[in-house]
């Protein structure tokens, strides 16, 4: 066993780091090693994939190891929100901005002061805000809803998405001087059905971090089932392989 996989099996898999993804496949050892060039870079980064592939856990995993990792993670999920929500949700809002806010309140960008905020699904942004957005990310400056004073933050923006954001540039459903923005270093996590190979790693690992949890005996596979499951398309990615493993 590698003296990575090695440290990944004895740390909890529930805080993430790079040494996660390594794989033995060459699309996935290609993708890993453009992620390490700019773990302390200050970068806008967009994290393209297919659902499930671990979109959200890279980011984290990519913050944990920065500079900033003793700063806020700050995630945004753009598409759980809704759009009359969504700019209170980022920026903040004043006190009596809207019926219903009674008190002054911080949004996601002040709370990542220092540290960093992860856009998820930013394909599903609004218009509008997409216009603000860009604001942002140029002079790192907004305005709480219902107020007129700018504040300024030190963050760090990664965004994430399973659409293809040119295809939506081009629908007229995404701007394109913000793809452009948020694009300034673009990886893609190969899917799944890409690297069988790792299979047999990820369910060792996640069998380890399971079944204490479950509160099952479970501590290996047999290799039929490991065979049955690299034969697998895996649709949902690595999180329908996790699904399945704790089923």
């Amino acid at each position: 066993m590698s003296l990575q996989n090695q440290m990944l099996r004895k740390r909890p898999i529930a805080e993430p780091r790079l040494a996660d993804f390594v794989s033995q496949t060459p699309s996935m050892l290609a993708f890993m090693g453009l992620a390490g060039k700019v773990v302390n870079s200050d970068s806008t980064i967009l994290i393209l994939g297919e659902t499930g592939v671990g979109k959200e856990r890279l980011a984290l995993a990519i913050h944990g190891e920065s500079k900033r990792r003793e700063s806020p993670f700050i995630p945004v999920n753009c598409a759980a929100i809704p759009d009359n929500l969504l700019e209170s949700e980022l920026f903040g809002f004043e006190r009596g901005a809207f019926t219903g806010a009674l008190k002054t309140r911080r949004g996601a960008f002040e709370l990542a002061h220092k540290g960093t905020i992860f856009l998820d699904e930013i394909g599903d942004m609004p218009l509008l805000l997409q216009a603000k957005m860009l604001r942002v990310l140029q002079e790192k400056k907004f305005q709480k809803v219902g107020s007129e004073k700018s504040i300024e933050v030190d963050v760090r923006i990664m965004a994430a998405t399973n659409k293809d954001l040119l295809r939506e540039v081009e629908k007229g459903n995404f701007r394109r001087d913000l793809y452009y923005r948020i694009s300034v270093i673009c990886l893609t996590i190969p899917p799944l059905s890409e690297r069988a190979a790792d299979i047999p790693e990820l369910v060792r690992s996640y069998i380890e971090y399971l079944a204490p949890r479950i509160g099952v005996s479970v501590n290996a596979i047999e290799p039929d089932a490991v065979q049955a499951l690299m034969s697998y398309s895996w649709p949902g990615n690595v999180r329908e392989l996790i699904n399945v493993l704790e089923r």
